[in-house]
């Protein structure tokens, strides 16, 4: 029985890919999925419905998404903003792997897949789209939201999906208590807010 979490650096489990047809950016998909990635059966409602309420992505600059899985988000961002570089970031290289190849399989010729120290010291964010990793623990989680969430430009909004019963509105009173940061509840649907990070 593997142990193997989304945020596992290296899944041992089996590396058995699949391809899922998805809806994304107002339109029907095929990507590739596997085990050991955050929701191998598809898009997760979580980030289902912050696809649905986030507000266009700027055009261009440097888009996150922060915690990235197989790519659902990034996906949708390198199609909304095609002249943007969209960088997804995550610790499972099994992710990256996987975002990578279905940037390739989508001609997304603006994603760049990235462990978080391989992300360029001292780049800004002009956006950033995510449904965080919560099940990683509090401490690991706020450290995560502590190294990225000010690497926010002047003026930029982080979109973020957590679901209501784990913690959702604490999180955002520690946002704006530690790290100082204006948080709005944004929308709430299915179980989730959204909650908007003013950079």
């Amino acid at each position: 029985m593997s142990t193997d979490h989304y945020f596992t650096a290296q899944p041992a489990s089996d590396d058995e890919r699949r391809t899922r047809t998805v809806h994304l950016a107002g339109r029907e998909l095929e990507v590739e999925v596997a085990a050991g990635v955050f929701s191998p059966g598809g898009v997760d409602k979580g980030t289902a419905v912050l696809l649905d309420r986030v507000p266009a992505p700027p055009p261009s600059g440097n888009l996150l998404d922060l915690g990235c899985g197989w790519g659902p988000i990034t996906i949708s961002l390198a199609l909304e903003a095609p002249h943007a570089t969209v960088w997804a970031v995550d610790v499972n290289e099994r992710a990256l792997d996987l975002v990578r190849r279905n940037a390739e399989r989508l001609g997304l010729g603006n994603v760049r897949a990235a462990l978080p120290d391989d992300v360029p010291e001292g780049l800004m964010f002009d956006t950033c789209w995510s449904n965080p990793p919560i099940r990683v623990g509090k401490q690991a989680l706020h450290d995560l939201l502590t190294r990225w969430l000010p690497r926010l430009a002047d003026g930029a909004d982080a979109w973020l999906v957590v679901q209501k019963n784990l913690g959702s509105d604490s999180l955002a009173r520690w946002i704006t208590d530690s790290l100082g940061l204006q948080v709005d509840r944004e929308a709430s649907s299915k179980g989730f807010r959204i909650l908007r990070v003013a950079g």
